[in-house]
């Protein structure tokens, strides 16, 4: 983005519950707005359209944020690297894909936010759950020190205290004094059973133009076959709905028979028959 378009920042405010009541009133845009904002953007680089579209979706990256708490890092922190990953998807985002914002920068935000938890894995807190949390704050500040290691009265202490079993504070201690691990793994090795923590911190969904042609494939999809059913009469239609596309059970050939006053063998035909049909429409 332009160096000369403004944008509210975490930092510029005295807190971070005042950042949050400020974003909330940024209007959330409708679908044309939007589309007309990106238009100005790609064609006539306007930073005004720019701004538009990045404040309106601040929320959407505070929201993203509250997801990756678990890793000990600042909220405010990881709110301003989500905030980059959304002005980079703004850039690159194209309105006449058919495809909202909101679904192509989530892509984005979480590739920045996990770069910055990449860059800071030594700030990391070992604790992912809250139990974990809960522990992990208590037992730094009931054991009587740092460097050394519990003993067995200290850790049924612990346990009785904060009302966990033993082997869960001595886990927690465990992880406390763990040696630090590199995310990449050890490049000159070899072996394929490494541990590597880089692949669980990774986005599991694909870049963003793959996941909008599966997206677009996904649409056609669905609108293909509701045409298609479209296409059949009443009665074929009633019995591939009813075998195939009920949410919580499909009919029998004889619940269908009985329905229709036909024989079973009669609706198996019936359907073969109108699966021929759809097939042969959703592959012209």
């Amino acid at each position: 983005m332009s160096n000369t378009m403004t944008l509210p920042t975490v930092s510029a405010y005295d807190s971070l519950d005042l950042y949050m009541r400020t974003i909330k009133t940024f209007p959330v845009l409708s679908a044309e707005e939007e589309h007309q904002l990106a238009t100005r953007l790609n064609r006539d680089n306007d930073v005004d359209a720019a701004r538009s579209l990045v404040v309106s979706h601040l929320r959407l990256v505070a929201s993203i944020a509250r997801g990756y708490s678990g890793y000990g890092l600042p909220q405010a922190d990881l709110i301003q690297e989500g905030n980059i990953g959304l002005m980079k998807a703004v850039r690159r985002f194209d309105p006449e894909r058919g495809v909202r914002l909101v679904s192509f920068a989530m892509h984005w935000i979480k590739a920045e936010i996990h770069e910055y938890i990449v860059r800071n894995w030594r700030l990391v807190k070992v604790a992912t759950t809250k139990a974990q949390r809960k522990l992990f704050f208590n037992l730094r500040s009931m054991k009587s020190g740092q460097s050394a290691s519990l003993q067995s009265d200290e850790v049924a202490h612990i346990a009785r205290e904060l009302n966990v079993k033993p082997e869960e504070v001595l886990e927690m201690e465990s992880r406390m004094s763990g040696h630090e691990i590199s995310l990449e793994g050890n490049a000159d090795d070899d072996n394929e059973d490494v541990f590597s923590p880089i692949s669980y911190l990774q986005d599991p969904h694909g870049e963003p133009s793959d996941t909008l042609a599966e997206q677009e494939a996904a649409h056609l999809q669905t609108t293909g076959l509701a045409t298609a059913l479209a296409n059949l009469d009443e009665r074929s239609r009633r019995i591939v709905e009813a075998r195939w596309l009920q949410e919580d059970s499909s009919s029998t050939l004889h619940e269908l028979a009985a329905e229709f006053g036909v024989s079973a063998e009669r609706i198996r035909q019936i359907e073969q028959k109108a699966m021929k049909q759809m097939k042969g429409f959703l592959s012209a």
